[in-house]
């Protein structure tokens, strides 16, 4: 999942360049197990809801010993702070959740990390789409670090009424008309910006924009042996040019993803359009909540695409492995991540569902009962994974703040490119 999600923001602290080596941990991996009379408190870190209160409940009906304490932290903090913590050996929660433009960070790192097949977790590979399983894995795919909880393949949510205002259609259908490419999809954004909506800008930002379309690529920031190829992949290229053009035609809100101001823009409609996979729809209708029924989902420009997605991770520093990896398991099951869905909206990544009945029928009012189960099931369906490198994160860092400076009107979006690859160069 990626309930709160700001990649091209705010920069990694990577602090683990001293802190790669196995084993030292506080409650390693000799950490005995609780009692079964014993209680056992059990801490989770997340970023954002995850939709998980309600399966607690559940799990306690039949571990009455085991207390979950969630601490929960804003996206980049809470991966900042694990970074610092594995690398002290100190303070990472019992199961730590970290997002998919993370978890290549963490997964060079199995040292910091209990290997799940020590408690008969690789039976769950079969659950999983193979590349969302590998995801997890360490480097060379010996060790379990990680079992996934969700995906994030895109569909695109607009406003109805905002359509309506800028003369535009409306009907999903041939909403998805209007840009099966990205290049059409500005096309339209112009339309809209020249009907001259009051308050509402097209789009709320460039930087997810830009990262939609970077994962639509068969080859993203990096290739196969982990060599950053910013600079000569040409899909990166075309990605900034696209994503530039939104701010030069002024056709963004220019409201940062997960922040405040964003948040309220979600209220006040200050935006048509925004990159939607299936997580945004939870967070659209917590933070819109007067705008029931004006919200909509049609398909992606250019196809389908993932963004963001989490696995849940397992500390060597932990007094209670045992307790948490069957915590994990039951987080993640087939059953857990279709009730998420159904509350929350983060997809499953368990393809057995996609067909489910349940699934397939599933709609919400919210987004005039758009077949939300059909659109996500068919985009994950669809999904072409793409590699991604050890520093994913902090390459979408400097690229999304050459983004940033490009839409402040501090740089132009050649002075703004140069930058970007003097950026990415330091990066090793």
């Amino acid at each position: 999942m990626t309930p709160r999600v700001r990649l091209l923001a705010v920069p990694l602290v990577l602090a683990l360049a001293t802190a790669c080596g196995g084993g030292g941990a506080t409650g390693g991996g000799g950490a005995a197990s609780a009692q079964p009379a014993e209680k056992v408190k059990l801490t989770i870190g997340l970023f954002g809801d995850f939709g998980f209160k309600p399966l607690y409940e559940e799990y306690k009906k039949t571990h009455p010993n085991v207390e979950i304490v969630e601490q929960v932290t804003q996206f980049n903090d809470h991966h900042n702070n694990l970074v610092k913590r594995l690398a002290t050996n100190a303070g990472a929660a019992d199961i730590e959740a970290v997002e998919v433009g993370y978890v290549s960070t963490f997964t060079a790192l199995p040292g910091k990390f209990h290997d799940l097949k020590q408690f008969g977790l690789d039976k769950r590979q079969g659950d999983y789409l193979d590349w969302k399983w590998q995801q997890g894995l360490s480097k060379g795919g010996q060790q379990v670090l990680g079992l996934g909880t969700d995906v994030g393949g895109l569909a695109m949510c607009y406003r109805k009424d905002l359509f309506e205002k800028a003369g535009l259609p409306t009907d999903r259908t041939e909403v998805a008309g209007l840009w099966p490419t990205w290049e059409s999809y500005i096309e339209t954004g112009k339309k809209f910006a020249a009907a001259k909506v009051p308050g509402a800008k097209f789009v709320d930002a460039p930087g997810e924009i830009f990262r939609a379309m970077v994962n639509q690529a068969p080859v993203g920031l990096y290739d196969a042996q982990d060599a950053i190829i910013v600079g000569s992949n040409p899909a990166v290229k075309k990605a900034w040019d696209l994503a530039n053009q939104i701010s030069q035609n002024e056709l963004s809100a220019k409201l940062a993803a997960f922040t405040p101001p964003w948040n309220t823009g979600f209220a006040k409609g200050s935006f048509a359009t925004i990159i939607c996979p299936a997580w945004m729809t939870g967070f659209i209708q917590e933070q819109a909540k007067n705008a029931s029924g004006k919200w909509d989902i049609a398909a992606v420009p250019g196809g389908s695409g993932n963004s963001g997605g989490s696995h849940l991770m397992l500390p060597k520093q932990g007094k209670h492995p045992k307790e948490a990896a069957e915590l994990i398991d039951f987080l993640t099951s087939k059953e857990s991540q279709a009730k998420v869905f159904k509350e929350e909206g983060t997809f499953p990544s368990i393809p057995a569902l996609y067909d489910d009945p349940s699934i397939q029928s599933f709609t919400k009012p919210f987004f005039g009962d758009a077949p939300i189960g059909k659109i996500y099931s068919d985009a994950a369906k669809a999904l072409k994974p793409q590699h991604l490198g050890p520093k994913e994160a902090d390459v979408r860092t400097a690229i999304g703040n050459g983004l940033g400076r490009v839409e402040q009107g501090k740089q132009t979006p050649d002075e703004a490119w140069a930058q970007v690859l003097q950026d990415v160069a330091t990066i090793k």
